[in-house]
């Protein structure tokens, strides 16, 4: 189940980063319906693959769970597969791996796992980083190397096996297999391997609070205090209603940022105000937000005692508090 051309979380629009071509419901009803076909063939496990946008991955988890608890299946195995954009490890949509495992780890997932992105000796970095911090069993399959300059993959099966050996030797995964120019060879070559190998044991993690925007925050029992942004709320700063009545989102935003420069953790975003149309004003706002990495790094706090609100969530990639 691989990604689609459109994004939830960004603009294809550079003159309007509050759009978006496609809407959490759309994908959650598309994958909802390829996992339906998918069981109807009698597959054993679902994988969605090639994550680059957290918010597309959370509606296809939201589809195929739709699906399964339509069809009273309470126990099927779910593959999870992100790809990172280049070397800083982050995905397309701009999370780091901690952020985005926090994001889905609300699925009993079967296995998280890391594909494409890098051949395995680049990759390596980042599925170690995955292997501590899941509890869930580990898949990688990376690329025969990185493309040359007309596309293709050059490295062999005997030159990708070494790498991949290194993998199973150290424990790092559960799940091999190869993407972008790896062949049937490749496979057989690493197979070979697995006798060599000592699976991954899934990481026991500490019960804590763990949320998210582009970037972790971790509540534990060393913290402090956590500072919630609450200007942001119109039931709170006459200045911040003011501005979302006279639609002046630009400076809107400043709101936010300014938080954000003050030490902010987590941003609170309300819109309960008779004079606006809640639940509108809450989808455009995620939505400027989403578009402002500075912003966008904090988790975000929906706060809403009007029915529907919460459902805005859909419009979040992130892990949210409430």
């Amino acid at each position: 189940m691989g990604p689609t051309n459109k994004t939830a979380s960004l603009s294809p629009d550079v003159n309007n980063p509050g759009y978006r071509a496609v809407t959490f419901d759309d994908l959650a009803d598309v994958y909802g319906a390829q996992a339906a076909g998918l069981l109807d063939g009698g597959v054993d496990i679902l994988l969605l693959e090639t994550i680059f946008d957290t918010l597309n991955a959370k509606a296809a988890l939201y589809g195929i769970q739709r699906e399964l608890r339509r069809r009273g299946i309470e126990d099927f195995p779910v593959m999870v597969s992100v790809t990172v954009a280049d070397a800083s490890g982050r995905t397309l949509s701009g999370q780091t791996m901690e952020a985005f495992i926090i994001s889905v780890s609300h699925m009993p997932l079967f296995s998280i796992g890391l594909n494409c992105s890098f051949g395995a000796s680049d990759l390596r970095l980042y599925v170690e980083e995955l292997g501590r911090k899941v509890p869930f069993y580990v898949s990688a399959y990376p690329n025969a190397g990185l493309p040359n300059q007309f596309g293709e993959y050059d490295e062999t099966p005997d030159e990708m096996a070494p790498q991949i050996l290194d993998y199973l030797k150290q424990g790092l995964v559960n799940i091999i297999g190869g993407c972008c120019g790896t062949t049937p060879e490749h496979i057989a070559a690493f197979a070979k391997l697995l006798k060599d190998g000592e699976p991954h044991v899934p990481t026991q993690l500490e019960k804590t609070t763990r949320i998210s925007g582009l970037e972790p925050l971790v509540i534990d029992k060393m913290t402090n205090f956590v500072n919630i942004g609450e200007r942001t709320n119109v039931a709170g700063s006459k200045k911040f209603a003011r501005l979302i009545r006279e639609e002046k989102y630009e400076e809107a935003l400043t709101v936010a940022r300014d938080q954000v420069d003050g030490g902010a953790q987590v941003i609170d975003v309300n819109m309960d105000d008779a004079m606006l149309e809640a639940k509108k004003e809450m989808v455009t706002f995620l939505n400027l937000m989403g578009a402002e990495p500075e912003i966008a790094r904090l988790p975000v706090m929906i706060d809403s005692s009007l029915g529907g609100v919460g459902g805005r969530t859909k419009m979040y990639a992130g892990q949210i508090g409430g």
